[in-house]
């Protein structure tokens, strides 16, 4: 299999990509974030609420900046796809992302050509990489630490930067720094322990 990794910019879903490792353990609340109000929300509290759901949106962010493309705040830019309907918004939690409303609204917002799959099998992903196009998969977020085993498949995004023969290469934007942020390699076998089988495929 062709080997292929696109020089995509990383985006985190908070805005101190350095501080990830304190947040995602909890010893540091993400409205303690000292970069917050780049998010552009209104309160550190409202970025607290966001920043552990958009995912999606660093996702969108990193493609738009590969793409040479305007890179808008993260919180705006997930209030913008709730009013599309790729989120729901509850006082206490957010549905989403919801893939198919996602797509509509990038394709229609940016130009960008989605392909939703709810079965995404390698080599679609890889078929699609190598044509130049990247993938946001479903994985589930302790892949940030492949050692472990996670307790079920998918609930968290990260953004196929490459794949070779038996791995991928993933933007993850819930990662650790200098483990598992930018060009994070998994192996295929490490990586079916926690992907959900489904996703977006982007054409660029």
């Amino acid at each position: 299999m062709q080997t292929t990794r696109h020089a995509v910019p990383y985006y985190s879903q908070w805005e101190s990509a350095d501080l990830v490792e304190q947040i995602v353990t909890g010893s540091l609340p993400a409205s303690q974030d000292p970069r917050w109000a780049d998010s552009g929300a209104a309160t550190a509290a409202e970025y607290e609420f966001w920043s552990w759901r958009i995912c999606g949106m660093a996702c969108l962010r990193m493609i738009l900046a590969h793409r040479g493309d305007p890179v808008p705040p993260s919180v705006p830019l997930a209030e913008e796809c709730t009013l599309a309907g790729g989120y729901i918004r509850h006082p206490d939690r957010v549905d989403g992302l919801i893939y198919a409303p996602f797509a509509s609204w990038i394709t229609d917002r940016c130009g960008i050509k989605a392909t939703v799959r709810g079965q995404l099998p390698h080599a679609d992903i890889a078929e699609t990489v190598h044509a130049g196009g990247l993938a946001i998969i479903s994985v589930h977020p302790w892949i940030r630490w492949p050692e472990r085993t996670p307790p079920k498949r998918g609930g968290h995004l990260v953004l196929v930067t490459g794949t070779g023969p038996q791995h991928l290469l993933v933007h993850n934007p819930s990662g650790l720094p200098g483990r598992s942020q930018e060009h994070a390699r998994v192996d295929l076998g490490t990586f079916d322990r926690f992907y959900a089988g489904r996703g977006v495929l982007i054409h660029l």
